[in-house]
């Protein structure tokens, strides 16, 4: 609230008060900035850290490097250096006043291994530029403060790490696991918990203004755009990153449990000494990940089973005390 005008006599005029109204979309964003982390990993100059040349160069480098189909504007990646040359000083205008606008994202839909269909969002090669230019920054300081159990998409972690750290698990003596497919994750995720998140850890309102732009970015399919209210596109360079700061709190309600796990973006395996453990754990964690996290736990693919019986990563486990992973061709990750 704010505006609160007081007439010189509160006997003869009531009290005026002046409601400025909060766009849809910021409810979440000004709840959080009562709770924001006391010491915030960046600070207000974060987009001008962003904007400096060599975290730039190394941008447009991999962006390159990467390929990658063109967006909406058909620009290809060869093209980007080019265009950069001519018109970066416009888009760093916009960039450092708060303006810039992305363009719609190009959707497509690729076949899944195991059948059916996966969409596929093209973002236009600018923008893709400058999504590897913002999580180039927020990674170098956020992956440190990541679990130790999650491996996906971070810095110096695979896949095969995973795999190792289940398998330890599993010779400890942990026979039963709580197998948890999370439904339709990257399209669920919700907007207004991830940008308290990030608000929390941010004080620069440019870059969460623009990460709320990126999230919100409209999809052109068959000729038209569809607005996004939640989700966070795959395909685009920051969608992994921020599927880890959602995640995270999985992590740490996990670890607080004392549970022994292992994560791989939205692949969880928990292991547990016995059946009816895994079982309580089922019900309580898909609870959480409902109520607290707001996401759909897939109950016909999630399972409490054994690691014999249960595939990871394009693995599976033999029996006995010492495993031995076996590979599965057609569902390997790594």
């Amino acid at each position: 609230m704010s505006n609160i005008q007081r007439p010189k006599s509160l006997k003869h005029q009531p009290m005026k008060l002046e409601v400025k109204p909060v766009e849809s979309g910021e409810v979440a964003d000004l709840f959080i900035a009562k709770q924001s982390s006391e010491n915030p990993m960046f600070n207000e100059k974060l987009m001008e850290e962003i904007c400096e040349r060599n975290n730039l160069k190394q941008a447009m480098e991999r962006v390159i490097s990467n390929k990658g189909k063109p967006g909406i504007d058909r620009m290809t990646t060869k093209q980007l250096k080019g265009y950069l040359v001519e018109n970066w000083l416009t888009i760093k205008k916009q960039l450092m006043s708060g303006t810039y606008t992305p363009k719609a994202i190009r959707q497509v839909k690729i076949d899944k291994p195991e059948g059916g269909k996966r969409k596929l969002s093209i973002p236009c090669v600018v923008d893709r530029f400058i999504q590897q230019a913002i999580l180039q920054v927020l990674q170098s300081k956020w992956d440190t403060k990541f679990s130790e159990n999650s491996y996906g998409f971070r810095i110096g972690r695979s896949a095969h790490q995973a795999i190792n750290q289940a398998q330890e698990y599993i010779c400890e003596g942990n026979s039963y696991l709580v197998d948890i497919d999370l439904e339709k994750f990257f399209d669920e995720i919700n907007h207004d918990r991830l940008m308290s998140k990030l608000a929390a850890q941010i004080k620069d309102k440019r870059i969460l203004k623009l990460i709320r732009a990126y999230l919100q970015t409209g999809i052109m399919e068959n000729g038209l755009i569809t607005m996004q209210d939640k989700g966070a596109n795959q395909g685009s360079p920051l969608s992994p990153f921020l599927s880890n700061v959602v995640l995270d709190e999985l992590d740490k309600e996990l670890e607080k449990r004392e549970h022994k796990y292992v994560r791989y973006a939205d692949d969880c395996n928990i292991y547990l000494k016995s059946k009816r453990a895994a079982e309580r754990v089922m019900k309580s964690i898909s609870e959480f990940i409902e109520t607290r996290l707001k996401l759909k736990v897939n109950k016909s693919k999630s399972a409490v089973s054994t690691p014999y019986e249960r595939k990871f990563l394009g693995f599976t486990f033999t029996l006995g005390r010492n495993p031995n992973r076996i590979m599965i061709a057609d569902k390997l990750i790594v």
